[in-house]
Order: structure tokens, then C-alpha cells, then sequence
């Protein structure tokens, strides 16, 4: 039981952490090299994409989705997709896409001029599955060394944090109060039907031996 109660928190866990790290906004310094719109039809992976932009038509099989191509300042590729979010999860309520992608094309530039840029973005980057992070947005930067503050994750965090602890101080003082002497109420009862039982096994074992010595 030890084994299974420690498999089902370290997975809550872990599932827990994996929505926090899709869920929460990251920041990317990059230089972005191109922007596209290409036709899209989600299948296997439609949980990946976001719902259709605000004021079209969401019935449709496939629909066109923004892209926006960079560099990162580590030399790496990476591909973001430019959906709006609108009143859906996760509630970062996007409506702007359209300027969003005219922003991204506006700051488009070479490596021999690069013109670098903090990319804000959610979820994952992930080949196999074919799913792109989502740009919330781009601000252009002096340089890669940029140093990006993410208040928004320090504050989700925190308050998550003073959360779990509340629940975790009022369960413990629950159980300390009500749980605990009901379990050692019963251990107790367990303990004394236990005594009775060894008193009258002895009591028997005696009178057998009475009729022994006879």
C-alpha cells in the first residue's frame, strides 16, 4: 500500500508540475527570421492548438493559423504558433493576433543586422507531436543578454504556494483533532477485544491441563 500511495502523489505531482510549466508564460530572447500563415488541420494533437480566432468560423474541419520562425540566442530553431486565446483556457484573453503577426513581421531580421526580441509564449515545442508554443507577444531588446524577470510565475506561484500550505495546516489540525482520536479509539478497542481473547485462550489452556493432571 506504502508503494501505491507514493505512486499516486509522485504522479500528481508530476502531471501538476507539466500543467504549471505548459500552463505559465515563458520568455524567449530570439531574432526572428520569418512569418507565415499555413493551412492547419488538427487531428490526433487538437488539444495543442487553441480554439479558432474570435469572429470566425470555429465549425470549419481546418482553418489558417499565423506562424512566426526565430533564432534563439543559444542558436536554436524554434517555431511559434499566433492564436488567439480569447475568453478560453489558458485566460491570457488574446484577441490580437492580426497586429501581433504585423509586429513579428516588422521586427524580422538577418544574422549579419540581427534585431533581437523577448518572445512571450506558452506551452511546448515538440516535433514528434507536431505542436507549437503560442506567442502572446514580442517587444524588441537591446541585446541577448537581456535579463527577463518573470513576476508573473514568481506570483502564481507564490500564491499557489500559500495555498497548499493553508490546506496543509487546516488537514493537519483536522486530523490532529478529530481523525487521531477516533484511530486511536478503535486501536484501543482492537487492543482490548485482543487482551480478552489471549485471557480466555489461557483460561482454556488451563483447564485443559487440569484434566490432564487428572
Amino acid at each position: 500500500m506504502g508503494y501505491i500511495k507514493w505512486a499516486f502523489i509522485l504522479t500528481f505531482w508530476v502531471l501538476f508540475a507539466s500543467f504549471l510549466h505548459y500552463t505559465l508564460p515563458q520568455h524567449d530572447v530570439a531574432r526572428i527570421t520569418d512569418t507565415e500563415v499555413r493551412r492547419i488541420d488538427p487531428g490526433e494533437n487538437r488539444w495543442f492548438w487553441a480554439s479558432a480566432d474570435v469572429g470566425s468560423d470555429g465549425t470549419l474541419p481546418n482553418r489558417d493559423v499565423f506562424f512566426i520562425s526565430a533564432v534563439k540566442s543559444d542558436g536554436d530553431v524554434m517555431v511559434y504558433r499566433n492564436e488567439d486565446t480569447g475568453w478560453g483556457w489558458p485566460p491570457y484573453f488574446k484577441f490580437d493576433t492580426s497586429n501581433l503577426q504585423a509586429e513579428a513581421a516588422d521586427l524580422r531580421s538577418t544574422s549579419a543586422d540581427p534585431q533581437w526580441v523577448v518572445i512571450k509564449h506558452y506551452g511546448w515545442r515538440n516535433e514528434f507531436l507536431t505542436i507549437f508554443p503560442n506567442a502572446l507577444n514580442v517587444r524588441p531588446v537591446d541585446g541577448p543578454e537581456v535579463r527577463i524577470i518573470p513576476w508573473i510565475n514568481i506570483i502564481v506561484l507564490t500564491l499557489l504556494a500559500a495555498f497548499f500550505w493553508a490546506v496543509w495546516v487546516r488537514w493537519r489540525r483536522f486530523r490532529i483533532a478529530r481523525i487521531d482520536p477516533v484511530l486511536e479509539d478503535v486501536e484501543e478497542g482492537f487492543e482490548s477485544v485482543g487482551d480478552g481473547l489471549a485471557r480466555r485462550r489461557s483460561g482454556f489452556r488451563r483447564w485443559l491441563d487440569s484434566w490432564k493432571s487428572r
